[in-house]
C-alpha cells in the first residue's frame, strides 16, 4: 500500500463525513440562528430553548436524510472493501 493510496483513502473519508454530516449541521444551524434572533427581539435568555427545537430538527432532517445516508455509507464502504485486493502488494 502506497502512501498516494492511503491519503486518497483519507481524503475519500473525510469527504464522505463532511457531505453525511452537513445536512443535520445545517438544520441545527438555522433553527440556532431563528431561536437566537427570536431570543434577542424578546429578550427571553433560556438556555433550554435553543436545545429542544435544534435536537428535534436534527431527528427531523435524520428521518428524512436517513435513507440517503445509509445509501452513501453502503456505497462507499462496498467502494472500499473492492479495493482491497489492490492495495496487497
Amino acid at each position: 500500500m502506497t502512501d498516494v493510496q492511503v491519503i486518497e483513502i483519507f481524503k475519500s473519508a473525510i469527504y464522505h463525513i463532511l457531505i453525511m454530516s452537513a445536512p443535520m449541521l445545517i438544520a441545527a444551524l438555522v433553527v440556532g440562528l431563528v431561536i437566537s434572533i427570536f431570543q434577542a427581539t424578546t429578550q427571553i435568555q433560556e438556555q433550554t430553548l435553543a436545545f429542544v427545537p435544534k435536537v428535534l430538527a436534527i431527528f427531523i432532517v435524520l428521518m428524512f436524510a436517513g435513507p440517503w445516508l445509509m445509501n452513501t455509507i453502503v456505497t462507499y464502504t462496498v467502494q472500499l472493501f473492492n479495493q482491497i485486493p489492490g492495495f496487497v502488494v
